[in-house]
């Protein structure tokens, strides 16, 4: 006997809620398509959106969407693909981790970022805690990927 909610082929033994599939695009697939194609646009955030960013050796805040399309512009200035990537919802928004990988002048490069996203009731980021682990070139990715093997 299936309960209220869920769908047939799966079941209901082990859990009490109904089954969802995700079809719509939400602003978080909007801005993980939008840093892979180098293009963030302000439109994502909402007009008062702050951006909370640690980066290696400073952290900062902006407020505004045009403020924060134009810094993810100097961060994402070439288009990339986005590795390990993991999203968690929140009662809020998404925590959301990736490496993203990116060839600058002839060299590969990546970067390692966690977001911590609120979404507001119009779909649009309202706050976006952001830590980075800095940018790396190849040489140092290599050493990295060394260190990971030899501990």
């Amino acid at each position: 006997m299936l309960r209220r909610g869920c769908k047939g082929p799966a079941g209901c033994d082990r859990h009490d809620a109904g089954m969802t599939t995700r079809t719509e695009t939400t602003v978080v697939d909007r801005l993980l398509a939008s840093i892979e194609a180098a293009s963030v646009p302000a439109e994502l955030y909402a007009p008062d959106a702050r951006l909370d960013a640690v980066v290696p050796g400073w952290r900062f805040e902006l407020v505004g969407g045009d403020a924060i399309a134009a810094e993810f512009g100097r961060w994402f200035d070439h288009p990339g693909t986005l590795e390990e990537l993991r999203r968690e919802p929140t009662a809020t928004g998404e925590v959301v981790v990736y490496t993203v990988a990116w060839e600058e002048d002839g060299v590969p490069h990546a970067a390692r970022h966690i977001h911590l996203l609120e979404v507001d009731d119009l779909g649009r980021i309202r706050s976006d805690h952001v830590w980075c682990g800095g940018r790396w070139p190849s040489p140092l990715l290599a050493q990295m990927e060394a260190a990971r093997h030899d501990g």
